[in-house]
């Protein structure tokens, strides 16, 4: 069963990007020359992801038309969609995210910690329950998340995949900064269902309003327009890879079921990375041979 994200997600598609063009053909007239037509009309007028997830409802819709024995064939076949180019995103550097928390204010600096220190999205930082956070342990419970639903309205609910709900161990610097966080709102373990961030009249965060009202300004104000909270996991996951921590942890702490989305989609190529993969794999074929030759690295080849 779809989330309430996702049927919110395509019934604005069927509305706003499938029927205007389509309504009016008979299911059984359309083609795949009318299906490449409204691909490439989307093209036009939007990035290569959102066509892409329009054409995917669109294909959905036909396959059903055939499995009811509506139509013989699916129109969608054959079709050229738009390439999907590598994304390279920002990824945060200390400096950055300590300035970036300090726009934020204190109410929400600790949220952008969570992002980037374990790669939580943001509705699971938004659904964090107080009683998720085992101080003793050390660990943070993932089993919560907050998700856009019909009209845009806020709807709680559970992780995207099983693998979304975990358990992680957290910092204890980051610990320490949740519990200065509750203490400030006077939040104790009795207040186990209580959200840990709240809107300014203590309700459960709405992601367009706190991104208009909070996190917008506080990225004009530290220099870093046009990062996403969603950077902030990517920033985790890259740091996982610079810090060499082995695949299957990094999958786990992300919630990934699969592991190619660990790399694929989150850890991005960086310079120190490849500095250090350049100094690495020199020293294993360089080192000691120049010298044995009387030519140091660097000096022109003959002397």
């Amino acid at each position: 069963m779809k989330r309430s994200s996702t049927r919110a997600r395509d019934r604005s598609i069927l509305s706003c990007h499938v029927k205007p063009t389509l309504e009016r053909h008979p299911i059984g007239s359309v083609t795949p020359r009318t299906v490449q037509g409204l691909v490439s009309e989307w093209s036009v007028r939007m990035a290569p992801r959102s066509v892409r997830r329009c054409y995917d409802v669109l294909r959905a819709i036909f396959n059903y038309a055939v499995e009811s024995d509506v139509i013989a064939r699916t129109p969608c076949r054959s079709v050229k969609l738009p390439a999907m180019e590598a994304q390279t995103r920002h990824v945060v550097t200390a400096e950055e995210l300590a300035g970036l928390a300090d726009a934020l204010g204190a109410d929400y600096a600790p949220m952008a910690y969570l992002g980037a220190l374990l790669g939580l999205r943001w509705g699971e930082v938004a659904g964090l329950r107080v009683g998720r956070v085992d101080f003793l342990a050390g660990t943070i419970e993932i089993a919560e998340q907050t998700t856009r639903g019909e009209h845009g309205r806020a709807v709680l609910g559970t992780p995207k995949s099983a693998a979304g709900r975990r358990v992680l161990s957290a910092p204890k610097a980051l610990l320490d900064m949740l519990a200065a966080h509750l203490a400030r709102h006077d939040l104790t373990g009795v207040d186990a269902d209580a959200f840990v961030f709240t809107s300014p009249r203590g309700e459960p965060l709405d992601y367009s309003h706190w991104r208009r009202r909070v996190w917008l300004p506080a990225c004009s104000r530290t220099g870093l327009k046009g990062l996403v909270f969603h950077d902030l996991r990517r920033a985790a996951a890259t740091a996982l890879v610079l810090e060499r921590v082995d695949m299957k942890t990094a999958q786990t702490r992300l919630g990934h079921s699969d592991p190619r989305l660990t790399l694929g989609l989150y850890a991005q190529a960086s310079n120190e990375a490849d500095r250090d993969a350049a100094e690495r794999v020199g020293a294993r074929y360089l080192g000691g041979v120049w010298e044995g030759r009387g030519i140091k690295p660097g000096d022109p080849a003959g002397g």
